[in-house]
């Protein structure tokens, strides 16, 4: 089973990914929760190229990434589940929330260390919020993330069905909390519940210090109630409240190469980026 998974592995995460994307960008089109100053033609070329740079970076330095990592440990007897007797249904379940719960803490570990906001921050600079800005991380960023999310797999002993089925699912639902998408009011209180809604996760792109240092969860919902750092509500409405970060508000900045490059420029003459985030 295993070698099977493994076999159809890059299958299953570009089907999933090719399909959740064009369902969320036909949905944007037929029912879009705001209006877009900026046209997808000066955004989406440049945010899908940082996902092509992000996978050849993880291929290159991580060649059999998070799931290598987990059959790793599993062959060494590494982390809890590879100690003890449980069920492989628990151990799989456990791993997911647990692992979820460690992208929640790595998220505010990126906004609360400067050098780590300092690349976190491209993600935030989108001058919009839509399906491709849960697409758009700098590669270092990425790259980091691997290292924390490979420590977390090994230290669980996580089974590797259960670490692919956490990177598919986030995958998904970092697109999905992106969109720029309708949901019915009644539907977004009773989903939120269960999932990061893009009612939800809007709040963090606010331009407002205060809201982007909120609601950092990007699956899982209860992280963010457990921990302090939910927010309903954008102060402005979401029709209202600015998108992006004040340092960063030219049109030319969204280009692929001034992406590449934001980490190293200083936005010192704003003070609010300045601030480390909390």
């Amino acid at each position: 089973m295993i070698d099977t998974i493994l076999m159809h592995e890059p299958a299953i995460r570009l089907g999933v990914f090719t399909g959740v994307l064009a369902a969320m960008a036909l949905w944007e089109i037929a029912a879009p929760r705001r209006p877009q100053r900026y046209s997808r033609r000066q955004r989406w070329p440049h945010n899908l190229m940082i996902v092509a740079l992000d996978t050849l970076a993880v291929r290159l330095v991580f060649p059999l990434a998070a799931v290598g990592a987990a059959l790793l440990a599993a062959e060494h007897g590494w982390g809890l589940f590879n100690t003890l007797a449980s069920p492989g249904w628990l151990a799989i379940l456990v791993s997911f929330v647990a692992l979820d719960m460690a992208i929640y803490f790595q998220h505010r570990l990126f906004h609360a260390v400067p050098w780590f906001w300092r690349l976190h921050r491209m993600h935030h600079a989108d001058l919009e919020f839509d399906v491709t800005t849960g697409l758009r991380f700098h590669p270092l960023e990425i790259l980091i993330s691997m290292v924390i999310k490979l420590a977390a797999v090994m230290a669980l002993g996580a089974p590797m069905l259960a670490v692919l089925i956490f990177e598919v699912v986030l995958n998904a639902t970092s697109m999905f909390n992106h969109g720029n998408v309708h949901l019915p009011a009644w539907l977004d209180r009773h989903l939120r519940r269960f999932v990061v809604t893009p009612e939800m996760h809007r709040v963090h792109h606010s331009i407002i210090p205060r809201e982007t240092d909120s609601n950092f969860g990007f699956n899982l919902p209860w992280w963010d109630h457990l921990f302090g750092t939910y927010r309903a509500q954008p102060a402005a409405g979401h029709l209202d409240m600015t998108i992006g970060l004040e340092a960063f508000r030219d049109a030319r900045a969204l280009r692929l190469d001034r992406l590449l490059i934001q980490p190293f420029l200083d936005p010192s003459r704003h003070e609010s980026d300045k601030t480390p985030r909390a």
